[in-house]
């Protein structure tokens, strides 16, 4: 097979399609315990509200009328003026539906943006800039150019009870002409971490002063899912870009990213989706817009989703606490997402080894090494992370960290 230099970048196998081929591979296998891949859980009050809603659309002939129309490449015309209401109102937010476009997700929307804002700019070579990693693992390969992504590790702050946290080390935090996005996600995935509202205008001010934008992954952040443990405030402004998405608020088959920006960006953005895939889903549109008429988004979030997991959290460390009594164990302080992330010191091998050591006895987790884009190689502090999701059921998740504990207790 002859292919392209931009074909050939992207026939290797990478991070997040290990991450995907373990998600439909586990599914595929009985007894697997799926502690890996980033399914959203299934909370039956949730479930019960979208079936309600699809019926109400099959009743009504909404949902064929949707499925069978392409919407405008920007997205559904009535649900971005919805959105915006809902912005305006919620938050005060100086936003029209012109500030909003719908993707294919939120992955789809980061190979547009960081493709846009970095790669080759006449003589400059431009990067995107990860301020703090480890980050997420869709943004190693996005790039056309391989080199796409620089990044820094955060400061560790250690932390009472075994817990650690995270930090933006804003005193070496290198920005200058080949700088041409900065990009954070709140919560990050992988480790829950949550930026701080000052951090954020402190990012925000350093963008500006370089005439550069902040964006900002909220996939799994506030208003919606809401799936932040922490009290912050949503972020945005017209230098700001905010990628949402529906899919943990427990739709990842619709299919559905938002991204909030400028005018600008929205125009460019929406040419981009008309060239590249014509016109984004409606399915989720109609859904959430249904949710807003409601008056029921933010109580679904508020009082379903956020609470499912901080309990399922608060009950994965318990579990994790009781099975391994091992002053090597570090636990990423959980300020949100749906994942926890585990730092284990001096184990003896790398977690690149212990996944498939895991993986042989019916376990999936995700070595920690594939979380750290921008950095030229593994370090290891990487190689001795993992990240572990918790939205599998209790005697699951029980039965995985045990499964966990005994490999651990072989390494120590």
């Amino acid at each position: 097979m002859n292919l392209s230099d931009f074909g050939e970048r992207f026939r290797g196998y990478s991070g997040i399609t290990h991450l995907m081929d373990d998600l439909s591979e586990g599914l595929a296998q009985p007894g697997v315990v799926m502690l890996g891949g980033g399914n959203p859980a299934q909370i039956p009050e949730v479930k019960a509200v979208f079936e309600r809603i699809l019926s109400e659309l099959q009743q009504s002939g909404r949902l064929v009328d949707t499925l069978a129309n392409y919407d405008g490449p920007q997205g559904k015309t009535g649900f971005l003026e919805t959105l915006a209401d809902f912005f305006r109102q919620q938050f005060g937010w100086d936003i029209s539906s012109k500030n909003i476009a719908l993707t294919h997700g939120s992955q789809s929307s980061f190979f547009i943006l960081f493709n846009s804002f970095a790669g080759q700019a006449g003589a400059v070579s431009k990067r995107v800039l990860i301020p703090l990693v480890p980050e997420y693992i869709g943004y190693s390969d996005v790039g056309i150019d391989p080199e796409l992504i620089v990044s820094q590790e955060a400061r560790i702050q250690h932390l009472e009870d075994g817990f650690f946290k995270y930090q933006i080390d804003f005193d070496h935090l290198r920005v200058d002409q080949t700088t041409g996005l900065i990009c954070v996600s709140r919560p990050t995935n992988p480790s829950g971490n949550v930026l701080t509202d000052a951090e954020c205008q402190q990012l925000d001010a350093i963008a500006r002063r370089h005439d550069l934008p902040l964006l900002i992954d909220n996939a799994y952040g506030t208003p919606f899912p809401n799936i932040i443990f922490n009290d912050v405030n949503p972020f945005w402004n017209d230098n700001c870009i905010v990628c949402m998405s529906l899919s943990k608020l427990g739709l990842p088959g619709a299919r559905t990213g938002i991204v909030v920006a400028n005018e600008d960006v929205i125009r460019f953005f929406s040419n981009m989706t008309a060239i590249t895939s014509l016109a984004p889903s409606g399915l989720g549109a109609e859904i959430v817009s249904q949710l807003i008429a409601d008056d029921a988004l933010l109580s679904l979030c508020n009082d379903l989703i956020r609470p499912f997991y901080r309990r399922r959290a608060e009950l994965a460390v318990e579990l994790l606490r009781s099975a391994i009594d091992a002053p090597g164990l570090h636990i990423h302080k959980p300020e949100g997402s749906m994942f926890l992330w585990l730092w284990f010191e001096d184990l003896g091998i790398t977690t690149s080894e212990l996944y498939q050591r895991l993986k042989n006895k019916g376990l999936l987790v995700v070595p920690g090494k594939y979380f750290f884009p921008g950095q030229a190689q593994a370090s290891e502090h990487a190689e001795s992370c993992i990240r572990m999701n918790y939205v599998q059921s209790e005697d699951e998740l029980a039965r995985g960290i045990e499964i966990l504990a005994n490999e651990l207790r072989a390494c120590w």
